[in-house]
């Protein structure tokens, strides 16, 4: 078996490994800065762990409403745990942090010809700053970033992980193993803080992980292995950030998610506000379903 794994397309992938794993540390969050948000009490005055959250989710929405790649959505929130994890935010400037995040992200990673106008997205988004002040936001972001915005993402190992995995897949059984359905679990997990103190590495081999063994691919145990070896990951880290993760997803599907005000987000856009958008522009009513698995 593990002639095969080392053969063709997957010995390619190896070689993009070590140099993903040497970077992922580059543009972690301070770990003591978020560690600082989840002990900070909930009084509308202090940054929080669930304000944080919230607006993930908002990012997620404007994620979907433009239609942009999951890597946006992964950088984005990248940029918004690291800038928190060394900044002191007040609550009614993260909407500002938030966006001008997420347009960094964008501007990135996106083609130029599907970079939304940033008035647009400010008026999507219902805030009250003005382009302005999220121009003078991107620059002490920026500043406090060091200028580093490239940035290796969990959906990036999570890429690299499932194509190494499918190389090692008949053609029949690759169908049990919906890129789609990981991708959306992925989403799920960048809406808790807790997942930005894991190592990307970690925490997409724990998405994989939990997938393989809940569709029972049995085959793929020592490829998995195999990754897990080379990821450098130890068996602890793994069923530590494993056992986090299936909670997540467990709350995510749950009923609770489709109640208001809760964790179904509702983009209200005014027929004013419609009518001076881009056509192109489209609007997704809540959160991404986990597509289901094939039976």
């Amino acid at each position: 078996m593990i002639d095969t794994l080392e053969s063709g397309g997957a010995q390619d992938l190896l070689l993009e490994l070590p140099a993903m794993l040497e970077q992922e540390l580059r543009a972690q969050p301070r770990a003591a800065g978020l560690r600082l948000l989840e002990a900070a009490h909930d009084n509308g005055l202090r940054m929080t762990a669930r304000l944080r959250d919230f607006e993930v989710k908002d990012l997620l929405s404007l994620t979907q409403f433009f239609g942009f790649h999951t890597e946006t959505f992964s950088i984005a929130v990248n940029f918004l745990d690291r800038f928190l994890s060394k900044m002191k935010v007040q609550p009614k400037h993260l909407g500002c942090v938030g966006l001008s995040c997420f347009y960094l992200a964008v501007k990135a990673s996106e083609e130029e010809r599907n970079v939304p106008l940033a008035t647009d997205l400010i008026r999507i988004s219902q805030y009250r700053f003005t382009v302005s002040d999220m121009m003078r936001m991107e620059k002490i972001i920026l500043e406090k970033l060091c200028w580093k915005v490239k940035a290796i993402t969990a959906f990036q190992f999570l890429q690299l992980y499932h194509s190494f995995i499918h190389e090692n897949l008949s053609c029949e059984r690759r169908k049990y193993l919906n890129f789609d359905r990981l991708e959306t679990q992925l989403k799920a997990c960048h809406c808790r803080l807790v997942f930005s103190k894991a190592k990307p590495s970690v925490l997409a081999l724990s998405v994989l992980a939990l997938e393989i063994e809940e569709q029972k691919l049995l085959e793929l145990m020592e490829a998995l292995e195999f990754l897990q070896l080379h990821s450098k990951i130890s068996n602890r880290e793994l069923t530590f950030w494993k056992e986090l993760v299936l909670k997540c997803l467990m709350e995510y599907s749950s009923s609770k998610c489709s109640k208001p005000n809760v964790q179904k987000l509702k983009w209200i856009v005014s027929g004013r506000t419609a009518r001076q958008l881009k056509h192109s522009y489209y609007r997704i009513t809540h959160l991404p379903t986990i597509p289901e698995t094939m039976s």
